[in-house]
């Protein structure tokens, strides 16, 4: 089953409002009319609102970094369903390794932040993976398993039996990890892989544009 190829930008914790407006700008210019494939673009909460304006009525689409699973509360730092949704987010990424690593998160946590952004109708992108201790233990294939299982079932191949068609179909597997111009035509070339995440690289203009702009292998 095809699946639209899907590119998110994670911007992390980079520019001020003014800068993420000039960037969202830039993006708009280059890739605000791109067919064929989802583009997603998650700014720093703060900025969340001026580049929401920016790209409206572009084919780019708002993300935010985190979500909490309650839709209000004494959570101090955190962000609900409803006020990602009041800023014009669509998609959220849930899980980052960077949450997990340095913020405690862990697979109960991730599974509660998914099931909120699914209730509120948010695009939920969900990161898994291995750290290098644990891939120089061999254990990577162990760790992605426990992950996705505990996130939910039925995302990757071996699990697809458990999915209906129409779940599997849905669930698109994106390549997370210096995803670059350099290699994203080859990324992109491989069967099981649906899109990107992008990190630093989604900062320059014309990285990203290269990005979202890749070549697609005939046949």
């Amino acid at each position: 089953m095809n699946r639209t190829p899907l590119i998110a930008g994670n911007w992390k914790m980079h520019g001020a409002r003014s800068e993420a407006v000039v960037l969202a700008r830039a993006l708009t210019e280059t890739i605000g009319r791109v067919s064929g494939r989802e583009v997603v673009i998650a700014p720093p909460f703060t900025a969340l609102d001026p580049v929401g304006q920016v790209i409206a009525g572009s084919q780019i689409r708002l993300g935010a970094q985190n979500v909490h699973w309650e839709p209000k509360g004494a959570y101090t730092g955190e962000i609900s369903t409803a006020m990602l949704g009041e800023a014009g987010c669509t998609y959220v990424i849930i899980g980052h390794s960077e949450r997990r690593q340095l913020f405690g998160e862990v697979d109960e946590t991730v599974n509660r932040r998914l099931h909120a952004a699914l209730r509120a109708e948010l695009v939920p992108i969900v990161c898994v993976g291995e750290t290098l201790a644990e891939r120089d233990a061999d254990a990577t294939a162990a760790i992605i398993e426990r992950q996705v299982a505990s996130a939910f079932p039925g995302a990757s191949s071996q699990l697809v039996g458990l999915a209906s068609d129409t779940t599997a179909g849905r669930v698109r597997i994106l390549y997370g990890g210096s995803v670059k111009a350099a290699n994203i035509d080859a990324l992109m070339a491989e069967p099981d892989i649906d899109g990107a995440l992008v990190g630093g690289a989604s900062l320059d203009p014309a990285e990203f544009t290269r990005i979202v702009c890749y070549e697609e292998t005939q046949g």
